[in-house]
């Protein structure tokens, strides 16, 4: 009888103690969230979820004011909480007793690919690749990073009442044949894709996403975004999303250079240097010349520099002049974008993390390296090449993985090994001599006048010889913009007695930075 008093006065204490502890927590919800993970350790782990965040705490420090909203200090605007990977678990962590991944399934980390996405491609072991020394170190791909911040409940409702999604990108469409990465994603996917493309466009910064996503879903759909175009050359690698507690995303900003706070005139400066190598390629006949001459362009423009200013972008390359390996592959992809020719960016890892591209040509996919192209005066080693070709040096990473497979057989090894001049022919060649060779524009209108005026009415070519690129640019621009027409055309035509004329060109390289014009005229 004395043992249950006992024990009835000590449950009645449990219950008097349980009763005053509910009571303090629900005054003190951080409280209660300790003893939960006391309590319950695995319910408050990070994890990684469907949604690409873990739920529960971030594991930063959680400090709040008066009111019980989160505090933050002056550099909190500027910096995030906590880094994605706390949310995502990382692209490469590897998670105990997870299970082995299916084979051809999608790598881990990737969420947000279309559920018939299988990489074809078989990268080599990194640690079996062997870099050229005269290559080596010749990197600078930086990776995307997506910067987040975890905020409380009342902030994120906040949010939701205050941003909208600014361009929805709805009614966009994107061909698969030259924007592979947005073909991988799933519908959602596609829809932020959609969205992400517009408002950067739009130069919008903060928006809320038009589809539910988490950290890890939303670094696959920006990386899409940014590895398909080239010409969003504003806009960065980084960019900056908050999450609720629960991995849910309630804002992306996004991140854009100098560029942007002038972008007519960057886009106008851009497009200018962009058509001084499109105008030469035009005329040539095939999609392999084309390809040739943008390689051989951009190599003698172009200097590798680790320090470059916006050394991401095709503007760095373009414009700039000086880049890294990511600099050259988008500058490369947006000039055969811009003719019709299937290019991709495409991003691994060799010796260092790396960019090239992948090229579409008639019988198949073939690799193409321009920056390790660049040295000793330029060369053909990293040109059209196989993934066989590419096995010792390069292996893709990322979503490159899913790019087709290259097994180009007709455009490989069509160039001699030892440099780009070595298959040029020279204007000895050609039956000419260096006082053949116009040196400016006037002189070359000059020529031109001349052989209209001699030739007169009829159907006929004549051929000049113009020295340099600068020079060769100069000349394109004026029959783009039809300034040639008073440079030469209208009085060579009144003098000949002509009331039409019309004129093709086609260009040749030749060796020395000299260059064959050929003039095709139907004159009456």
């Amino acid at each position: 009888m004395k043992f249950l008093k006992v024990l009835g006065g000590i449950l009645l204490a449990l219950i008097i103690g349980l009763v005053i502890l509910v009571l303090v927590c629900a005054n003190h919800p951080e409280l209660t969230e300790k003893i939960a993970g006391f309590l319950y350790p695995d319910r408050y782990r990070i994890e990684e979820t469907e949604s690409g965040m873990g739920e529960g705490e971030s594991g930063a420090e959680d400090k709040r004011d008066g009111a019980g909203n989160p505090e933050r200090n002056a550099a909190a605007d500027s910096q995030p909480a906590v880094s994605e990977d706390v949310f995502s678990g990382g692209q490469n962590e590897e998670r105990e007793n997870a299970p082995e991944q299916e084979k051809g399934a999608p790598a881990a980390g990737k969420e947000g690919l279309a559920e018939n996405i299988r990489p074809e491609y078989i990268a080599p072991d990194e640690a079996e690749l062997t870099i050229p020394e005269k290559v080596s170190g010749r990197n600078g791909y930086q990776q995307v990073q997506g910067e987040a911040e975890q905020v409380d409940d009342e902030a994120a409702k906040a949010l939701e009442n205050q941003l909208g999604p600014g361009q929805t990108g709805d009614g966009l469409s994107f061909d698969a044949l030259f924007y592979p990465y947005y073909e991988m994603l799933d519908e959602q996917g596609k829809h932020l894709y959609r969205q992400i493309y517009a408002n950067a466009n739009a130069l919008t910064e903060a928006f809320a996403p038009v589809e539910e996503v988490g950290a890890g879903k939303l670094r696959t759909v920006f990386e899409a975004v940014y590895n398909d175009h080239p010409e969003l050359f504003w806009m960065e690698t980084a960019y900056y999303g908050k999450y609720t507690r629960g991995g849910r995303c309630v804002e992306i900003d996004l991140r854009f250079n100098r560029t942007a706070r002038n972008l007519e005139e960057a886009r106008s400066l851009f497009q200018e240097n962009a058509d001084g190598i499109l105008s030469q390629a035009a005329v040539l006949g095939s999609d392999y010349e084309k390809e040739k001459l943008v390689h051989d362009i951009l190599i003698d423009r172009i200097t590798y520099n680790l320090g470059a200013e916006m050394n991401q972008s095709a503007y760095s390359a373009l414009v700039n002049g000086q880049t890294v390996c990511a600099g050259y592959a988008r500058a490369f992809q947006y000039l055969l974008q811009q003719m019709g020719i299937p290019c991709y960016y495409c991003t691994g890892y060799a010796g260092e993390n790396h960019a090239w591209n992948i090229i579409r040509l008639e019988d198949g996919f073939y690799n193409v390296d321009t920056t390790w192209d660049d040295v000793d005066g330029g060369n053909y080693d990293y040109f059209n090449k196989t993934d066989s070709d590419y096995g010792d040096t390069h292996a893709r990473k990322e979503l490159s993985v899913y790019l087709p497979p290259c097994n180009g057989q007709m455009y490989r090894n069509l160039e001699a090994e030892s440099g780009i001049e070595d298959n040029l022919r020279g204007i000895e060649d050609l039956g000419l001599s260096a006082e053949d060779v116009f040196h400016t524009l006037t002189d070359y209108y000059d020529g031109c006048y001349n052989r209209i005026v001699s030739n007169g009415a009829g159907s006929y070519s004549f051929s000049l010889v113009v020295e340099g690129a600068d020079l060769l640019d100069e000349l394109y621009r004026a029959y783009r913009s039809d300034s040639y027409k008073q440079g030469y055309m209208e009085e060579a035509m009144t003098v000949a007695g002509l009331s039409s004329c019309e004129m093709s060109l086609s260009t040749e390289e030749l060796k020395g930075g000299r260059y064959l014009i050929v003039h095709t005229l139907r004159a009456g």
